[in-house]
């Protein structure tokens, strides 16, 4: 391919495998590649798809990347050892969320399990009123006293959720600038950064999980930028967010959870535009990936979308208060994990084999059984 040539490359990674595509404007051409994630160091992946697509990184103008590192973190729960700073007195909301029951008579039904467990919750002295007035000023005392704490803890990354910030986030960066200068070396995120709506439980849930995978997915995009310039790479290195759209990497490094439907996303747009070409109104787009099955609806040849997501499936779900594809999805893919549990019945996912070793059938030294062994 000509040097000279305008080349959009896209990379889609997926906890099994990777997929290029590369699009030559100058001739028309679109080239393919696929290869199996390598999880210990993802740009691998990248690579080995970008040599059988044929292409190179520097006759590329634009990077596209959509990937399921950041929903693959939250759902399999190994995200970053996070702790939560709220409002005096509402140290329990993230706890309790909401008083629906979605499965009304099931005896054994159980809660959302948080990302922050109760001890990691902290409450800080500030009372701001739904108008933006400041009805108790912040108690800088208690946040430097809770900074303690949590350099105590040895937390990685905090998530800040004070009372009506959307209406005055004063406090809230405040609250954000003294735990960035006393914890210089953790992922700190505050709520009115990502959501700007009312309801607590909401947004403390969605600053949460920013928190909750930021360092994961942070580190991953450093490491994927620097490795675009070391290959040669000079152009637009753009991240598919949740709603199908696009934003820089150094956005997407601070607001993580904007791409949770990142890879998703993608496919929904895909199949929403094939819908259109095809002249078709209405369809559903399934993706079962190797970590996490999904499901999207095209209706009225468009996209349905959503402003609170509920992420782990419906009945123990967390929500996520930002725009994003109406995606349904449960951790259970080609590569989850069987096992029995407890009490005798058989179980399927979150944990998955993954690319290394991935499922017994690969052959590469796997011996879990997984639903793809099992097909």
């Amino acid at each position: 391919m000509p040097a000279k040539a305008k080349t959009r490359l896209a990379v889609d990674i997926g906890g099994t495998f990777t997929d290029v595509a590369a699009f030559d404007e100058s001739s028309g051409r679109l080239l393919l590649g696929k290869a199996l994630s390598t999880p210990a160091r993802l740009v691998d992946g990248i690579s080995h798809g970008v040599d059988k697509a044929a292409v190179r990184y520097a006759d590329a103008s634009i990077f596209l990347h959509g990937s399921t590192i950041a929903i693959n973190t939250m759902l399999e729960r190994n995200g970053a050892r996070t702790a939560l700073l709220t409002t005096e007195g509402f140290r329990d909301v993230y706890e309790i969320g909401r008083i629906n029951r979605p499965d009304s008579y099931n005896l054994y039904f159980t809660k959302h399990v948080p990302l922050v467990p109760r001890a990691l919750c902290f409450e800080v002295r500030e009372r701001m009123t739904a108008e933006g007035a400041a009805h108790v000023p912040l108690d800088e005392a208690s946040v430097l006293a809770v900074c303690e704490q949590l350099k105590r803890e040895r937390v990685d990354a905090v998530a800040i959720m004070l009372l009506h910030c959307y209406a005055n986030p004063e406090h809230e960066a405040r609250v954000k600038a003294i735990v960035k200068r006393e914890l210089p070396h953790a992922f700190v995120t505050a709520s009115h950064e990502l959501s700007q709506e009312y309801r607590e439980f909401e947004r403390c849930s969605t600053v949460a999980a920013n928190a909750y995978i930021g360092p994961v997915v942070s580190e991953y995009l450093r490491g994927m930028d620097q490795h675009l310039s070391e290959s040669g790479f000079k152009g637009s290195f753009l991240v598919v967010q949740s709603t199908g759209g696009l934003y820089e990497s150094h956005q997407a490094q601070r607001q993580c959870v904007r791409m949770l439907e990142s890879g998703p996303a993608a496919g929904v747009i895909g199949a929403q535009a094939l819908c259109r070409s095809l002249g078709l109104s209405d369809a559903v787009a399934f993706d079962m990936g190797g970590t996490t099955a999904k499901a999207g609806v095209i209706y009225r040849g468009e996209a349905l979308t959503a402003g609170v997501a509920l992420i782990g499936g419906y009945a123990q779900a967390l929500p996520v208060q930002i725009p994003m594809m109406d995606i349904f999805e449960v951790g259970t893919g080609g590569g989850s994990i069987a096992a029995v549990n407890a009490s005798g019945a058989l179980h399927v996912g979150p944990q998955s084999a993954g690319a290394e070793p991935g499922p017994a059938c690969y052959g590469r030294g796997g011996e879990a059984p997984t639903v793809t062994d099992a097909n």
